[in-house]
């Protein structure tokens, strides 16, 4: 299964809230559905949208259940904040299921602290991410009798307990990354090479989607002074601002 962290990576080239960027988060699901499954996981893709997960999976062997949800980023993203990764939801949408989990990028969470930290281990949702995914799949990891995958599922849990009430928002990852490498029994310097690799990757994606952006300076440059003023208006969506301006004001005249 040819897989990488840049998955989670969406193109410079998709535009926000665009029907191409709801198909690659779609894409992203069935791929994190079908990861599940490499790992020896039963699992499938929710057709429903909203207030629901994106993603169930269920252990073949020990029965347990669980919903996931994939997140993807830009690389121009600014500062993310709780709402983005939405664990509060997530948690919700357990239902009668064991456990969430949330797969995003490794580097895409908060680096020092954040609520979602707090959130992840009060409501027990398990930060995951597509490199830690790589890393499992890379060394041919499958659950079996003897490994129940419900330690990786229910880390925020237990690892709640050994935190401080003040230390509740600092960033886990990397003590979750040091638990996962012990639990597989694999040293953890495999799992920082990989992640370099990653890095890595991330790196070459970088030039491509710089290069996008400094291509369309090149074709904005070159504007008229009427194309440049329509795509200003355009961007600022000044008449869908007018149009919904007007609306309000028909249905409380009427």
């Amino acid at each position: 299964m040819i897989f990488s962290a840049k998955l989670g990576t969406i193109p410079e080239s998709i535009s926000h809230d665009s029907a191409e960027e709801k198909l690659f988060s779609k894409a992203s699901d069935m791929v994190l559905s079908r990861a599940f499954r490499e790992l020896g996981l039963k699992s499938a893709v929710l057709h429903e949208r909203g207030d629901s997960a994106d993603v169930t999976a269920e252990s073949r062997i020990h029965g347990y259940t669980f919903v996931a949800d994939s997140k993807a980023f830009r690389l121009s993203r600014t500062a993310k904040n709780q709402k983005d990764f939405k664990i509060s939801a997530l948690s919700s949408w357990r239902k009668d299921n064991d456990y969430a989990v949330l797969c995003s990028p490794y580097f895409q969470y908060p680096a020092k602290s954040s609520q979602i930290y707090a959130q992840a281990l009060s409501s027990n949702v398990c930060l995951f991410s597509w490199e830690h995914l790589i890393f499992m799949l890379d060394n041919h990891v499958r659950e079996t009798a003897e490994l129940n995958f419900s330690e990786i599922w229910n880390f925020s849990s237990n690892f709640s307990h050994k935190v401080l009430v003040s230390d509740m928002k600092r960033n886990f990852m990397l003590d979750f990354s040091s638990f996962l490498a012990e639990f597989l029994n694999i040293d953890a310097e495999i799992f920082n090479a990989s992640l370099k690799e990653q890095i890595s990757c991330l790196i070459n994606r970088s030039r491509i989607e710089k290069d996008f952006w400094i291509d369309k300076i090149k074709i904005i440059k070159n504007y008229s002074r009427e194309q440049a003023v329509n795509e200003l208006i355009n961007s600022l969506k000044i008449n869908e601002k007018l149009n919904q301006i007007n609306t309000y004001i028909r249905s409380i005249s009427q």
